[in-house]
This record gives C-alpha cells, structure tokens and sequence, in this order.
C-alpha cells in the first residue's frame, strides 16, 4: 500500500527472488511471484473515528471482513482485517498488486444515505489503494500510500508491511461527500495505518 520514492527505506531480507532479479540479464523482465492468502488489518486513527461518528457517519466492515476494536496511545479506534486473496509481486523494483476481498461501508445514520467500496486492492507500481463501488464495476482510487515511517520486509515466502500511512484520495472524499451529504471527508485526510501480510 508504496511509492517508487520510498523503494530506498524496503529491506530485502531473502535472496530467493533477489539473487534470480541479479542475475538475469539488465534487458529481462523482474521475476513475477504470485500472492496466495495474508491479511490487510487497518486502524482508523482515533480523531478520525470521533470525527466520523460525531458527525453521524459510520464506517461499517463488510464480509468477508471482519470488524474490530483497537487502540493507539491508549485511545480506543476501530479497526477492520481483510483477507488477502490474489496478485502479484517483484522484486526489483519492488512492485506489483494485492488482491482483497470485504468492503468498508460508510453509513450517515442521520439521513440513511450510504456508500460501499469493496474489494480492495493495494498497487504498489501506483502507490495506491484502489476499490470497487459496490453494485458496479467502477474502481476508484480511495487512498494514497504514505511509506515514509513504514516499515517494508521482502522474505522468501512473504511480504510484511507495516505502519502505511492512509490518506484519502479527492476522488473518494468528493464521492463520500457527495453521497452522504456531509463536508467531513476532505483530499489527503489521514484515516490510518495499514498493516499488510501477502503470502506467496
């Protein structure tokens, strides 16, 4: 969820996709592996969370997501985990995609109106975390990807990235805006950090 400008802070732990990259021709193609399974667990930063519900918004997990209660410097947050299901991955340079399945549904109790984005997945040739809309098959931009503080680990079998930092898109903060007929969601609005496991 990784912008080409903070490849330099990946720590590349494994030689196995490495050494294959290094020695290959300059002119071949990054070696290509394939995500099988791993997890997405978000924590929405706890201004953001009473933000959103003094306002009557309320950010709902859908399945196969999974809702949860968490805390950062001691202050209770929510928190929503995702089933990693597919994509790819390279190595040099570090790129590629991560496929989820569930959705977050965000709710404005006070008029009923509500917008689900689902299915998400992580582009980190874009550094961007993209979803579907639901009822259709239109994918949009819903966070940029800070990596700046996060800490990124490339292993044989996996790869682990911590504290991402989230920051909504203007297409999705104009979109919920619009749709829930609130002013609360503004462009490069911190949400939270993400914590990705892909396994392949």
């Amino acid at each position: 969820m990784l912008k080409r400008t903070a490849l330099a802070a990946v720590t590349v732990t494994t030689a196995t996709m490495c050494a294959v990259a290094a020695a290959a021709p300059a002119s071949a193609a990054p070696r290509t592996v394939h995500v099988t399974s791993g997890t997405t667990e978000v924590t929405v930063a706890p201004a953001v969370t009473t933000a959103l519900l003094s306002r009557g918004i309320v950010p709902w997990v859908t399945r196969p997501g999974r809702p949860g209660l968490g805390f950062v410097d001691q202050r209770p947050t929510l928190t929503a985990t995702y089933p990693v299901t597919g994509g790819r991955l390279t190595a040099q340079p570090l790129g590629g995609t991560v496929e989820h399945r569930g959705g977050l549904k965000f709710v404005n109790v006070l008029n009923g109106r509500a917008l689900e984005v689902r299915n998400f997945t992580i582009d980190l040739d874009t550094g961007r975390l993209t979803g579907r809309l639901a009822g259709t098959r239109t994918r949009v931009p819903v966070f940029t990807l800070d990596t700046s503080t996060a800490r990124i680990t490339l292993g044989k079998h996996a790869l682990d990235a911590r504290k991402v930092t989230l920051k909504l898109t203007g297409t999705a903060a104009s979109a919920l805006n619009t749709t829930l007929h609130t002013q609360v969601f503004t462009d490069g609005l911190t949400v939270g950090t993400a914590d990705t496991r892909a396994r392949f």
